[in-house]
């Protein structure tokens, strides 16, 4: 056996045992959820788009080359869901339903958004396909929920709804895919002021496009 420090001798005491995260999360919910994500293994929340220089989020005037089209299927196919506001969400019911047209990498990528499962927000009743939710009410609380009960990432898709968790302290990381591009007007990724960020990684994916990854401070 080892021997026994002096800082140890005459002492029993025995290792004093992490709080549990719902009672840090009534002490100070952004620590808890930062310790939670790093020890007890909670959901990490991602808000993640592509955007124009300017800071823009319009889909339908970016390129998505066959890398970065590959990139946001694996992405997809990693999640342990979606959480998504109800406009953003009827856009992606695109996926639902095979179309003639669609390559090989455009099935691969329907197959992985349909086997994830989806949080729909909405105030209004709002109709949902398969493996997808319907959510009204308190949002804080079912997001909240979702952090503990799932393991891994879920992506926020839809800048409104991510500014509202991010006043919420929800967001865990913002994810900026930079393409080169000028709008001059749109969207906004951000839907409004945000505290500091801190920038933790920078990677291309594909020719022309820079990922931005910033956690909250």
């Amino acid at each position: 056996m080892p021997k026994k420090g002096k800082a140890d001798e005459g002492s029993d005491t025995p290792e004093r045992a992490p709080l549990p995260a719902s009672l840090l999360r009534n002490v100070a919910p952004r620590y808890c959820e930062d310790r939670a994500v790093e020890v007890f293994g909670m959901a990490k929340l991602v808000f993640g788009m592509n955007q124009s220089l300017d800071g823009y989020v319009d889909h339908t005037k970016m390129a998505t080359g066959p890398e970065l089209f590959r990139h946001w299927t694996e992405h997809v196919g990693g999640l342990a869901g979606s959480v998504y506001g109800r406009r953003m969400y009827e856009t992606m019911r695109y996926w639902d339903e095979d179309r003639p047209e669609w390559s090989a990498e455009h099935r691969k990528f329907a197959l992985a958004w349909r086997r994830q499962p989806k949080w729909v927000v909405s105030r209004s009743s709002a109709s949902v396909g398969p493996n997808a939710t319907h959510v009204e009410g308190d949002i804080e609380t079912t997001i909240r929920d979702l952090k503990v009960r799932l393991a891994g990432e879920i992506a926020i898709s839809g800048p409104d709804l991510a500014g509202s968790l991010s006043d919420l302290g929800l967001i865990d990381e913002y994810r900026l895919y930079l393409h080169p591009v000028v709008l001059g007007g749109g969207k906004p990724f951000f839907a409004g002021p945000r505290p500091p960020l801190r920038l933790v990684a920078t990677d291309r994916v594909g020719e022309d496009v820079i990922r931005l990854t910033y956690v909250p401070v």
